[in-house]
């Protein structure tokens, strides 16, 4: 056997329908502004960031909302939208399982199976629908130059019978919108990387243009903002190689905003600790609270479930935009 050539080979992988799934996270369990008790939560620092970000919208500078799959298994795609729709994100951007969880609603009005039972039988990830149609427009798109996001907002946007639910799609919501939604892809994390059909050259080529796209939004946020929710990885590792992308090529990023935003409580994540601190090797501390603003701006890390942050930072933000408008007095 030659190792060096080892493959295996997907035609008999075997799919399902996904509409005889049970979803965990349903189109009629989201939370939607104006509906959703929001939790009391915030903080100084907080409100200076909320500042932060009208000063950026003002000034029309990038908002750049990074994040990991949960915020969409939480259930916040309305907050998001609605967010995008008032101006303050200008850019979002998540890996693959943001992209899945927000695809599958849209089609399927439902998303995320239960993975400790479906792994036992080989069946996790197994979707037809979710496999199929997300690899057709992937590869569709990028044979035409699309980036991973847009392809896929097209995709829904020239299917429409197929997603009775697109209104709540963060991504498809984005490619009405005209903003950037850009995903970000480590190859053989994914449920569509199961599918017979799958093509990583397609794949590879569409990531590679959305990061060439978040390199452009990151290169043009002199005095703007970058908030990550939840991504430990993906999030902060592109965003320390757009910055220095960035500045190599000479931009101005150095009067910046930067927030992190998880359930890990850092401490004086500000501080300078060593190897030996496993708080040391948390991305987002390094790549997006302290080293971008070492030169200028500031960083923060905020500790706190999603449910809370996200409504948060809507309700603050539409009760500062009411009171500027005489509506909130």
């Amino acid at each position: 056997m030659n190792r060096r050539s080892m493959q295996l080979d997907y035609s008999g992988v075997k799919t399902y329908d996904a509409n005889d799934r049970i979803n965990l996270v349903r189109i009629e369990t989201l939370k939607r502004p104006g509906e959703y008790e929001v939790p009391v939560w915030g903080s100084e620092d907080f409100d200076e960031l909320v500042a932060r970000i009208k000063k950026a919208k003002a000034n029309s500078s990038q908002i750049i909302f990074s994040m990991g799959a949960h915020v969409i298994k939480c259930g916040l795609s309305p907050y998001l939208i609605q967010l995008m729709k008032q101006g303050y994100i200008t850019h979002i951007a998540g890996n693959g399982a943001c992209s899945i969880h927000d695809f599958e609603l849209a089609y399927l009005g439902g998303t995320s199976e239960h993975v400790p039972t479906a792994i036992e039988d080989g069946s996790f990830g197994m979707w037809e629908q979710t496999g199929r149609w997300m690899n057709e427009a992937i590869q569709q798109g990028a044979k035409d130059g699309l980036g991973y996001g847009e392809a896929l907002g097209r995709y829904i946007d020239r299917n429409p019978d197929k997603f009775p639910y697109r209104e709540d799609c963060v991504l498809w919501n984005a490619y009405v919108l005209d903003i950037p939604a850009t995903y970000h892809i480590a190859m053989g994390t994914d449920i569509i990387h199961q599918h017979p059909i799958v093509d990583f050259e397609a794949i590879g080529k569409a990531t590679g243009t959305d990061f060439h796209k978040i390199c452009y939004s990151v290169a043009h946020m002199d005095k703007g903002v970058y908030m990550n929710f939840g991504s430990g990885v993906i999030g902060p590792e592109v965003f320390l190689k757009a910055i220095s992308i960035a500045r190599n090529l000479g931009y101005p990023t150095f009067d910046i905003t930067t927030a992190n935003f998880d359930l890990i409580d850092l401490g004086d994540y500000r501080s300078s600790i060593g190897y030996e601190n496993p708080q040391y090797y948390y991305r987002p501390r390094k790549n997006i609270v302290n080293r971008p603003v070492s030169c200028g701006g500031k960083g923060w890390h905020f500790c706190g479930d999603h449910q809370q942050t996200i409504p948060n930072l809507y309700e603050k933000l539409m009760k500062a935009q009411r009171k500027e408008s005489g509506q909130d007095v």
